[in-house]
């Protein structure tokens, strides 16, 4: 028992730590935005971001949990749109790619999932940017840019402290609140077990794309790592295991909720992240893809 805690409290420490520099960086250049760029490069920025949703789709590509947690820092700022958001959260990868590439899953199919998932995420985050552009134009209003109001919300007195240490103060934060909410959910996946998850969701049409979506809205790296067991095993067809993976956007909703004041919003967000990767976790078993 003892030992078994001290493996996942060391598999949480290890994994909080590759998200430091992430987080380090993200909020460093969100500093410079505030203190150097001015109201000028917020505004290209803003501008900058209805093409958000191809370079989030992009970069949430890659097998790191970071860019989902960057991305939910540079949304709560207002940086990025709600788009470019959701092309991140649907194409994280999180770690598919290495559990892949250490059971020799060939590359041809490797690369066919990572670009399904980029492409998703690049037609779901600029419907979602259509959409949000359409409401907020029958509505006759729009809104500000918002790069203050993480440090606002924080009471940092950023400009006191200076673009590092603020930025530094800022990741410890989240370091912080992350490692214990990981702690928490890699204690509960390591007493359920993979068996329990396998024999509830085994090959069930339709259903497994939902329940799938479930577990990959844990806000863990861990959700896609039993995504894309669960799958290898055979215990999930293809649609399914792409609805959780989809879903999965890793720490990023942990962090949106911690960081975000807006709890409304925070909810609307994960709940289309659900409907977009069960909509097409469905849609891919229905129309026959695999690889």
């Amino acid at each position: 028992m003892l030992e078994t805690i001290l493996d996942v409290l060391l598999d949480v420490l290890k994994d909080t730590a590759k998200l430091i520099p992430f987080l380090f960086l993200t909020y460093l250049a969100m500093e410079y935005v505030e203190h150097k760029a001015g109201e000028k490069a917020k505004e290209r920025i803003s501008k900058s971001g209805n093409y958000g949703p191809a370079v989030g789709a992009i970069l949430g590509a890659f097998p790191q949990c970071g860019f989902s947690a960057a991305a939910s820092n540079l949304y709560a700022g207002r940086i990025i749109t709600v788009g470019t958001l959701m092309a991140v959260y649907l194409s994280t990868s999180d770690e598919m790619l290495p559990i892949f590439l250490s059971e020799q899953v060939p590359v041809g199919s490797i690369l066919k999932i990572l670009g399904l998932k980029a492409l998703i995420g690049l037609i779901a985050g600029f419907a979602l940017d259509f959409a949000v552009r359409l409401i907020v134009k029958s509505r006759n209003h729009k809104p500000e840019p918002e790069v203050h109001s993480i440090c606002e919300n924080d009471h940092c007195h950023c400009e006191e402290e200076g673009i590092f240490k603020s930025a530094l103060h800022h990741t410890l934060q989240i370091t912080l609140f992350i490692f214990l909410v990981s702690l928490v959910l890699d204690f509960v996946i390591e007493f359920v077990g993979n068996e329990s998850l396998a024999n509830f969701i085994t090959n069930k049409p339709i259903i497994g794309e939902f329940v799938a979506g479930i577990i990959g809205l844990i806000p863990n790296c861990a959700a896609s790592v039993v995504i894309t067991q669960l799958y290898l095993e055979g215990a999930l067809s293809f649609g399914a295991m792409m609805s959780g993976l989809l879903v999965g956007a890793g720490i990023g909703i942990a962090v949106l909720l911690r960081i975000n004041k807006d709890m409304k919003k925070n909810i609307e967000i994960i709940g289309i992240l659900y409907g977009f990767g069960v909509f097409f976790g469905i849609l891919i078993e229905l129309i026959g893809i695999s690889v």
